[in-house]
């Protein structure tokens, strides 16, 4: 099992990154600020546009670490990873399935099923915590009968459908577990592009976040993160990476989000708000990925494997488990359920 993805994240968006010999070196305004050597690294992620040297990239590339390049407020713009790395049958295998219409109708109910299961958890994990809640436990009904039409669905087009109505019962009620700071963080329903309150800026930072590391996860085991099985295909879109975040979506980055407002981890001073967009101030961000990282540390069962492992392996896990019911190991593909 490989160990936990040691990435450095670059916040300040002035950072410039270059190399000097084996080592990193992140420099603001002309003046370095941070030098790590490269064999300590697995991934670099920088938010800003003032990018990085040819030799910074090539030595990444060299070293086999990744590196992402995301926009100041969050949204990723490109990716650097090198040469392909893994087996080309294991890639061969994965485009056929991804041409097959039946095949990858399979797969990608199995994921959007894990998916809104692990929507309901913790909406179910909600009412377990503070009691009764009718919206909440509609919200809940609705989510099992929306999982029962996605696994009948029969065809891609049909599966969109419930796995949309599935999004709207769960963020309907979101807000609702908000517990504390709930007039700071208030949240009426998901917005992505932009983002127009703290709360969904925070879900799409998280979710950003979480899309690299599952990218990550796929190179490793020798799967291509750019075909997938739900998420149309689009150049430098990563659909395989988009179409398992989705079972991973509330467990990692929903649940991290709720705990974040309700233990007072982040402040609604620490957002910024222009032309209808709303952005994490740099301090807050610094502080998000902090926790990110810590919260990737924490130890569960993994629900197929029954081994405990750090909640940043996850993606790892599920890559593996992907690529070895493509090889033929597995009967079929043990989604992450919760």
């Amino acid at each position: 099992m490989r160990k936990m993805l040691n990435t450095l994240y670059v916040t300040t968006p002035q950072a410039y990154l270059s190399k000097d010999g084996q080592n990193v070196v992140v420099s603001i305004d002309q003046e370095e600020r941070l030098r790590v050597p490269i064999l300590n690294l697995e991934a670099i992620v920088t938010f800003g546009y003032m990018g990085a040297s040819p030799g910074l990239m090539k030595l990444c590339v060299d070293n086999s670490v990744a590196l992402t390049f995301l926009s100041p407020s969050g949204q990723y713009i490109a990716s650097i990873s090198g040469p392909t790395r893994g087996n080309v049958l294991l890639r061969r295998v994965q485009y056929r399935v991804a041409d097959d219409p039946a095949a990858a109708l399979h797969l990608a109910k199995i994921m959007i099923a894990a998916k809104i299961r692990n929507g309901r958890a913790v909406l179910m994990r909600y009412l377990r915590d503070y009691g009764p809640d009718e919206a909440v436990t509609a919200a809940t009904v609705a989510n099992t009968n929306s999982k029962k039409h996605v696994l009948t669905a029969s065809d891609a087009a049909e599966l969109r459908g419930h796995e949309g109505d599935a999004a709207n019962d769960y963020f309907r009620v979101f807000g609702r577990l908000i517990v504390q700071q709930r007039e700071s963080f208030r949240f009426d329903s998901r917005s992505r592009r932009p983002p127009k309150d703290p709360v969904n800026a925070m879900l799409s930072f998280a979710y950003t976040l979480l899309g690299s590391d599952v990218a990550a996860a796929l190179e490793t085991v020798g799967l291509d993160p750019c075909v997938g099985f739900l998420h149309t295909l689009r150049p430098g879109r990563r659909s395989l990476a988009l179409d398992m975040m989705e079972e991973l979506r509330a467990y990692m980055a929903d649940r991290f989000v709720l705990s974040l407002i309700n233990r007072r981890q982040v402040d609604p001073r620490g957002f910024l708000s222009q032309d209808g967009c709303v952005t994490m101030t740099d301090s807050t961000r610094k502080a998000f990925i902090k926790a990110w990282q810590e919260r990737k540390h924490d130890e569960m069962t993994h629900p197929f494997l029954g081994e405990k492992i750090p909640m940043g392996l996850i993606p790892y896990a599920q890559a593996m488990l992907l690529a070895r019911h493509l090889r033929g190991d597995l009967d079929d593909y043990p989604a992450f359920c919760c």
